[in-house]
C-alpha cells in the first residue's frame, strides 16, 4: 500500500473543498507570471525610445506600451489577493476539520490517557499544531507555487530579450536552487522535528509546573526544581 505524504494526508481533511488550495496554487502561480509582464512592456518602451533618439515626436506606442504595463501589475496583484482568499478559506476548514477530528479521537480514549501522555501536550497538539497549518496552506505553498513560475517566466523573458543574457542568467539560477536544497534539507528537518518535540514537552511541563505552583509558593522552591520543565527550555534556548 503507497504511504499518503504529509501533505496528501492535509488535503484529506478539506473535504469538499479541497478545490480551493488547488486553486491557490494555480492563481498565485499566475499572478507571477503576470508580474513580469510589464517589464515586456517596458523593455518595448525604452526599445522604441532608443530606436527614434533623437526624434522623439516618432513615437507611435509609448502610451499604450505604458498602460499596458500599469493594467498588467494592477491584474498581477487582484489575482494574488483571489489567490491568497481561497488559500485562507481552504487552510481554515482544514484547520477547523482538524480540530473536530482530533477531539473526537480523544473523548474516545481511556480516562488515564491524558495524564500519561500530559494535558499540556494535548493542548498544544488540538490548538497550537492545528493552527500552525493555517501558515504552510495559506502562505507557504502558494508563495512555493509563484516561486517556481517567476524565475521559469522570467528564463522565457530573458531569452526573449537576449538568448546570450537568457544562458547566462541560468547560472545563478541553477546556484540558487542548490543553495536553498542544502538549507531545506534532511538535516534541517531533523532540526525542526527537535525543536518541536522540545515545543511539546515544555508546553505539557509548564501545565505541570502552574498546578503545582502552590507548592512552590508553600516550600520556598524555585524553577530549578522543576527539572523537567527546564531541560526542554535550555533545549529550546541552545537551538
Amino acid at each position: 500500500m503507497k504511504k499518503q505524504s504529509n501533505l496528501s494526508r492535509l488535503l484529506a481533511y478539506a473535504g469538499k473543498h479541497k478545490y480551493l488550495t488547488y486553486a491557490s496554487w494555480i492563481l498565485s502561480a499566475v499572478s507571477a507570471l503576470m508580474a513580469l509582464v510589464p517589464y515586456w512592456y517596458i523593455w518595448r518602451i525604452m526599445k522604441e525610445v532608443l530606436e527614434t533618439a533623437p526624434n522623439f515626436s516618432q513615437t507611435q506606442n509609448l502610451t499604450h506600451n505604458g498602460w499596458m504595463a500599469v493594467l498588467c501589475a494592477v491584474l498581477a496583484v487582484l489575482v494574488y489577493i483571489a489567490g491568497l482568499m481561497c488559500s485562507h478559506m481552504g487552510a481554515f476548514r482544514i484547520a477547523t476539520n482538524l480540530r473536530i477530528q482530533t477531539m473526537r479521537h480523544i473523548v474516545k480514549l481511556p480516562l488515564g490517557f491524558a495524564e500519561s501522555f500530559g494535558s499540556g501536550k494535548l493542548r498544544k497538539i488540538v490548538n497550537e499544531s492545528s493552527a500552525a497549518t493555517e501558515t504552510y496552506l495559506a502562505h507557504q505553498l502558494p508563495d512555493r507555487a509563484g516561486a517556481i513560475a517567476t524565475p521559469c517566466g522570467l528564463l522565457v523573458l530573458l531569452f526573449s530579450f537576449d538568448w546570450r543574457l537568457g544562458l547566462l542568467s541560468l547560472v545563478p539560477v541553477l546556484l540558487g536552487f542548490l543553495i536553498m536544497m542544502s538549507m531545506t534539507g534532511a538535516n534541517m528537518q531533523q532540526k525542526m522535528k527537535e525543536y518541536q518535540n522540545a515545543l511539546d514537552d515544555m508546553s505539557n511541563e509548564a501545565a505541570e509546573y502552574i498546578r503545582g505552583i502552590t507548592v512552590v509558593k508553600t516550600f520556598g522552591q524555585t524553577i530549578f526544581s522543576f527539572k523537567n520543565l527546564k531541560i526542554p527550555s535550555t533545549d529550546i534556548k541552545n537551538g
